[in-house]
C-alpha cells in the first residue's frame, strides 16, 4: 500500500506534528511526503531527511504558498491516482484539507485515529475520548487524519530519498488569502511542549491569571494553557485553550491549576505522561485522572510552589 502524506509547514520549515503522522502512515505501507508551498525546497529537503519515508513529492506553486484546502485538495486528489490512502496530522490544516480530499475522491474519511489495526481497520475516540471506536473502512481508497499525540514521532534523521517534482491544478480561484494574525511568544508551543501549566476559571480574572501561572511557568520552561471556561472568561486568547474544541496535548508534565476537570478539557490532556492537580475541591473530576493530586487554595500553593523550585 503507498500512503501519501500531508507535510504541514510554514515553507521555510517542517512541522512537528507531521511526524506522527509518517510513523501512522509507516504502519500502512510506503509512505510518500508531499510537499505543497511556495520556495519550499528547503522543507521538501528536511522531508527528505525523516526516516522510513520512500519519496518526497514537491509541489512549488504561489497557488500552494499559504496551503489553502481548495487548492492543496485537487492536488492532493490528483496524486492519489497512484496511492492508497492521503494521511493527515489532525491540525487544523490537516482537519481542512483532508475532508475536501475525500469529497473529491467520493470516500468516508476516518478521522483522528489512535492506532492502526489492520490495512483498513482504526481506532479512534468517540464521546469525547470516553469510549473508543474500532472503524474498518470498506472505501478503495483511505482518507485519514492522525492525532499526534496517539504516534511516537519518526525522526528527523536517517532518511535519504528521492524528491520528485510534480504539479496540480494550481489555483482553484475559491478562496483567497487575505492576512493572518499570528499571536508571538517566547514561550513553547502547546502542542510541542514537555511541561504544561494551564489555568481554569478559579484564577478570577486575567490579571490573576498572569500573576498567579506566569512566575511558575517561567521556573519550568512551560507552556501555559486554560481552560475554556478560563478562555470564554476572558483571561487568555482562544489558542491557549486546551481541550477537546481546543488542542489536544500530551506532555511530560501537565499542572492543571484551579481546573474542575470538565470531560471537553479531560479528553484534550488525559494522555499527559504526568498530571499534577491542584484544586480546592477535593471532589473535583481532575483528580480521577491526575497522578498527584493537592487539595488546596491555589492562591497559597501555588506562589508557595513557585517560591520552592
Amino acid at each position: 500500500m503507498k500512503t501519501l502524506v500531508w507535510v504541514e509547514h510554514d515553507n521555510a520549515a517542517m512541522k512537528d506534528a507531521t511526524l506522527a503522522a509518517v510513523t501512522a502512515a509507516g504502519k500502512l505501507g510506503e509512505v510518500h511526503l508531499l510537499v505543497a508551498g511556495s520556495g519550499c525546497a528547503t522543507v521538501a529537503e528536511q522531508a527528505a531527511k525523516v526516516a522510513g519515508v520512500a519519496k518526497v513529492h514537491l509541489a512549488d506553486d504561489a497557488a500552494y504558498a499559504h496551503g489553502l484546502a481548495e487548492n492543496v485538495a485537487p492536488l492532493v486528489a490528483q496524486l492519489m491516482a497512484s496511492h492508497d490512502a492521503f494521511v493527515a496530522p489532525a491540525t487544523t490544516t490537516g482537519k481542512n484539507i483532508a475532508p475536501r480530499v475525500a469529497a473529491l475522491l467520493d470516500v468516508m474519511q476516518i478521522s483522528d485515529i489512535l492506532s492502526v489495526e489492520g490495512p483498513k481497520t482504526f481506532t479512534r475516540p468517540i464521546y469525547a475520548g470516553n469510549a473508543i471506536a474500532t472503524v474498518e473502512s470498506s472505501d478503495a481508497k483511505l482518507v485519514i487524519t492522525v492525532r499526534g499525540t496517539a504516534f511516537e514521532k519518526a525522526a528527523t534523521e536517517g532518511g535519504s530519498v528521492a524528491i520528485e517534482a510534480v504539479s496540480g491544478p494550481g489555483d482553484a480561484g475559491l478562496s483567497s488569502f487575505v492576512s493572518s494574525e499570528i499571536a508571538k511568544s517566547e514561550r513553547p508551543e502547546l502542542t510541542s511542549a514537555k511541561v504544561i501549566v494551564s489555568g481554569g476559571r478559579a484564577l478570577k480574572d486575567a490579571a490573576t491569571f498572569e500573576e498567579v501561572l506566569t512566575p511558575l511557568a517561567d521556573k519550568l520552561g512551560a507552556g501555559i494553557g486554560a481552560s475554556r471556561a478560563a478562555v470564554d472568561a476572558g483571561y487568555v486568547p482562544n489558542d491557549y485553550q486546551v481541550g477537546q474544541t481546543g488542542k489536544i496535548v500530551a506532555p511530560e508534565v501537565y499542572i492543571a491549576v484551579g481546573i474542575s476537570g470538565a470531560i471537553q478539557h479531560l479528553a484534550g490532556m488525559k494522555d499527559s505522561k504526568t498530571i499534577i492537580a491542584i484544586n480546592k475541591d477535593e471532589d473535583a473530576p481532575i483528580f480521577q485522572v491526575a497522578d498527584i493530586g493537592l487539595v488546596a487554595d491555589l492562591f497559597k500553593a501555588v506562589p508557595e510552589l513557585t517560591g520552592k523550585l
